[in-house]
């Protein structure tokens, strides 16, 4: 009996992955506006709350009790052109806007001891195309969110060197939307479409740890977030109104899938250097081991769906933050950015899910001190991808001829802000 279920399916199932992640793949790297607007260089920096994500050592320097909240708008656009495909070549993506956001909370037990608490969302987004589009059979609509609820500690060893030590209790949830194509050419019956759509969700634990040499002068850094496996559980419908009646009775309409997803290792190292009383200099290497994302095996509960084994090979990826901060006085600071970021994901496995690419990003922002315990932050990132021609994963494929090899053009606009209160 044929699979009725393509691979497409498989492919993305349970991923919802999203144009415009910022740490390429589909990291999300902004979670705290004065960090975004020096360009997320902030590894030995990490003078506010948000140092919970960035480096946990940081929050051994913050004093009293602090908690800031924020969020980040994100707005992408996506377009594609296909230029070997008969009909409509060129396709947009559709708008859409997320606003992924934090929650940091600090408090000193002691000269040396200071405990922290962050909620965030560091891989996700979604993206969405016409549904009547060319390559609608490796998806249209998709949703990710991972939230994070993570507790940390930082402990001075001397005036000069903390440490801090976290763990993350990660919950995600997921919604994924493709048109499936039925084959019934041999049964002289021809193909149909049949719209699936699944929805899911998984948790997992991860740990992360820092390192902070901070003097008036400079500061060295070093953050990891570790590696996690999530186990996504999914309900999966087809709807099959479209299939001929005669053989409709043979095709599933549901089936419970489950596969386990390894999320990367981050590894980040940073320098911060105060060229003046109101001139601070901000670099940061970021590492990411996106090789275990290798592959995934799905396996269903309906015996007429059989269990696949899906390679994606991508790489380990890097990039580089720089910023700077200028203060003009105890109540104004003007911070800028920019960013340069690789991509782990080999085009022979890029779909409009994820057209990923290398890309630059310019950032910049300020920051407020309104009363002495209130301070606002904003920024603003601009972020346009390289042009990317991939295979589409050879959906399209015909003969010697690719009609679904298509050409990605990205472009990312963020707006940040948060709020800090200092008791």
């Amino acid at each position: 009996m044929k699979k009725y279920i393509t691979a497409a399916i498989f492919i993305c199932l349970l991923l919802g992955l999203a144009p415009s992640g910022q740490g390429a793949g589909f990291l999300i790297y902004e979670h705290g506006a004065a960090a975004m607007a020096m360009g997320g260089a902030f590894v030995a920096v990490a003078n506010d709350p948000s140092a919970v994500f960035h480096n946990p050592a940081g929050i051994a320097f913050l004093k009293g009790t602090q908690v800031s909240v924020g969020t980040t708008l994100i707005r992408s656009s996506s377009s594609l052109t296909l230029p070997n495909y008969p009909g409509q070549q060129e396709w947009e993506q559709v708008k859409q806007t997320f606003f992924p956001s934090t929650f940091y909370l600090t408090h000193s037990l002691s000269d040396r001891v200071t405990l922290g608490f962050g909620f965030f969302t560091p891989y996700g987004l979604g993206a969405e195309w016409p549904k009547e589009n060319p390559l609608r059979y490796l998806g249209y609509k998709d949703d990710m969110k991972t939230f994070f609820f993570n507790p940390v500690v930082a402990v001075k060893l001397t005036d000069n060197v903390s440490v801090g030590f976290g763990v993350s209790y990660i919950y995600s949830t997921v919604m994924f939307k493709l048109v499936d194509l039925l084959d019934f050419t041999a049964l002289r019956l021809g193909k149909y479409d049949a719209p699936a759509s699944l929805e899911g969700n998984g948790n997992a634990w991860a740990f992360n740890a820092g390192l902070l040499y901070k003097t008036d002068k400079l500061s060295l850094g070093f953050n990891w977030r570790g590696q996690f496996d999530i186990k996504y559980s999914g309900d999966l419908t087809l709807d099959t109104s479209l299939v001929p009646a005669p053989v409709r009775p043979a095709v599933p309409t549901s089936a419970v899938g489950e596969t386990t997803f390894r999320f990367p290792n981050i590894f980040g190292v940073g320098l911060a250097y105060n060229a003046t009383d109101k001139l601070l200099l901000s670099a940061d290497f970021h590492y990411i081991n996106w090789k275990r994302f290798d592959r995934y095996v799905v396996t269903f509960d309906n015996p007429k769906i059989a269990t696949m084994d899906i390679e994606q090979n991508w790489d380990n990826s890097w990039l580089l933050r720089g910023g700077l901060q200028y203060a003009f006085s105890p109540k104004f600071a003007l911070r800028g950015g920019l960013i340069y970021d690789t991509t782990p994901q080999p085009a022979e496995v890029t779909d409009p899910l994820l057209p990923d690419a290398k890309r630059f990003a310019l950032t910049g922002g300020f920051g407020i001190n309104l009363t002495g315990q209130l301070f606002l932050d904003l920024a603003y990132q601009y972020e346009p991808f390289n042009d990317r021609t991939v295979p589409n994963r050879h959906v399209l494929q015909v003969g010697s001829v690719n009609l679904g090899e298509g050409t990605y053009k990205t472009t990312a606009n963020l707006l940040g802000v948060s709020l800090r209160f200092v008791f």
